[in-house]
């Protein structure tokens, strides 16, 4: 009994430890891609779209594209590429004027961004995958299931947003402004167009303050089978505004990932990866 007592004192202490408590409360390193021998640039509705393959799979499985957030790139899925490649094919991509990718004069908006993602399944020839989505990208998914279904197996929606209301004050947010300090320093790095930072984060800055518009019968359309995932102390994205995605899209699991924030999947990768294997192996998709 001592013993047993001893061990739930050190896991109480443990769990308060300041490491522990704050994990969402960190900006862990960027990480990085693993080597492929198959990536480029492909023509899309007049741009260039950076992408990488990974992986094999089987003739059992679909593709996974994997969707990355706002002013990011696809070098921020490193760590489920790894996870996941061994069994799936898998698919990154820069989306528009981020990361290596090119961008047009056009407005940024999901749907523009969404059909960026079916020219790059057209190019690659994949009829249809499951989508792997983070904020932006989550977004993308859903405009995905929304209006091109036929092309979507499943989807893995992890910190989307269904109105610019669901959307926190996130100027104070430390975490927040040393992601977008980042995300500066490598859009210089990667973009063909370095200098154009502002302009560009101008631009995603109106989109966000002007979309997605999406009603509870718009989200009662999506019949792609759907989990609605976020982190319990997510700083960017309203709870209330998560589980009104997760009940009004029909049959949508709804899946809170403990002691993480808008950035799970670099937190805490084991617990991301593991939530996206399991919806891989155990939804099934259209």
């Amino acid at each position: 009994m001592r013993r047993f007592c001893a061990a739930l004192a050190v896991l109480a202490a443990l769990a308060g430890s300041p490491a522990h408590a704050q994990q969402w409360m960190t900006l862990p390193p960027t990480p990085t891609l693993p080597a492929t021998a198959q990536s480029g640039v492909a023509p899309v509705n007049g741009i260039k779209i950076w992408y990488a393959v990974f992986g094999q799979g089987d003739s059992a499985r679909e593709p996974v594209i994997l969707l990355h957030g706002g002013l990011a790139n696809s070098n921020y899925w490193g760590n489920q590429v790894k996870a996941l490649q061994d069994k799936y094919q898998v698919i990154v991509m820069d989306s528009r004027g981020h990361g290596r990718s090119t961008r047009d004069a056009k407005p940024y908006g999901y749907d523009l961004m969404a059909s960026d993602v079916i020219g790059l399944m057209d190019f690659l020839k994949v009829p249809k995958a499951t989508i792997v989505g983070w904020s932006d990208g989550a977004i993308i998914g859903l405009d995905l299931a929304m209006k091109h279904p036929n092309r979507v197996s499943k989807l893995f929606a992890f910190a989307a947003n269904s109105d610019p209301s669901g959307v926190a004050d996130i100027s104070k947010s430390k975490v927040f402004n040393d992601f977008i300090a980042r995300a500066e320093k490598e859009y210089r790095e990667l973009s063909p167009t370095p200098d154009g930072y502002k302009a560009f984060l101008g631009q995603i800055e109106k989109m966000w303050a002007s979309q997605p518009h999406w009603t509870a019968k718009d989200l009662g359309k999506i019949r792609v089978p759907t989990w609605i995932v976020d982190g319990d102390h997510d700083e960017a994205i309203k709870r209330p505004n998560t589980e009104f995605m997760a009940a009004k899209i029909p049959n949508a699991g709804l899946l809170l990932q403990p002691e993480v924030s808008h950035f799970s999947f670099i937190q805490d990768p084991e617990q991301f990866n593991d939530d996206v294997l399991h919806f891989l192996r155990h939804v099934k998709g259209n």
